[in-house]
């Protein structure tokens, strides 16, 4: 059972919430609590899985207030300004952030990311305040900061993690990798590529051109990735 508070200010956000998470059975609500100090005296007295946070909050912000908890647990943003998503994922606590309105589907989909962050919790190495993982690939460690993947291929049952100065190939799969990744940076163009949108170079019909490597657009994914780009 995985449990979770709400911090909400705004009651019809506070009602939705409590709808998608009762319709949850493996996820139990603890508290609902309208201001982020509410929260913080529950959280020094309980333990938590899961904070569902909204960010524009009185007195402090949800950005500002986790940065005063210590060993904060999962967080999913919830927020009416998507322009916020850059800064909030600079923080390592937050698995994902929603963007008013959302979807049952849009909210079950980041329950699943803290899930999986909750269960194969990652240990983070930082440099320069990047995030780094290292891919064991035929039993050699290599180090990957996430930001210089400039996209993912998947063939079958491997992954080929391409970056500025390395081609990495094992066996994975995209879905793996699409819950460790940013949203902010990264999407989904194909059912076999995610692109990390600081690399794209230009858009021409179906192919997006990332750092010269030509990728196909999947018809499925072009609408959300033109939305992602801000083009539409």
């Amino acid at each position: 059972m995985m449990t979770c508070i709400i911090i909400e200010d705004e009651i019809p956000a506070q009602k939705i919430l409590k709808n998608y998470v009762a319709k949850l059975p493996n996820v139990e609500l603890l508290g609902t609590f309208h201001e982020a100090l509410e929260a913080n005296s529950f959280l020094n007295n309980n333990s938590v899985d899961v904070v569902l946070l909204d960010i524009n909050l009185p007195e402090i912000s949800g950005i500002d207030f986790i940065k005063t908890i210590k060993n904060p647990p999962a967080i999913i943003m919830t927020t009416a300004y998507p322009d916020y998503a850059v800064s909030s994922f600079e923080l390592e606590t937050i698995v994902d952030y929603l963007v008013k309105p959302f979807s049952f589907d849009r909210f079950l989909k980041a329950i699943n990311k803290a899930k999986n962050r909750i269960e194969n919790p990652r240990i983070p190495t930082q440099e320069n305040d990047q995030e780094i993982l290292f891919l064991n690939v035929d039993k050699t460690l290599h180090k990957i900061v996430l930001n210089d993947i400039m996209f993912l291929e998947s063939d079958r049952n491997y992954i080929t993690v391409v970056t500025k100065n390395q081609k990495l190939s094992y066996i994975d799969s995209l879905k793996n990798w699409k819950a460790k990744l940013s949203e902010d940076y990264f999407i989904q163009v194909h059912k076999s590529y995610i692109i990390n949108r600081t690399f794209v170079d230009k858009i021409s019909g179906n192919e997006i051109y990332v750092q010269g490597n030509r990728i196909p657009i999947g018809r499925t994914y072009k609408q959300e990735l033109l939305k992602q780009l801000k083009i539409i």
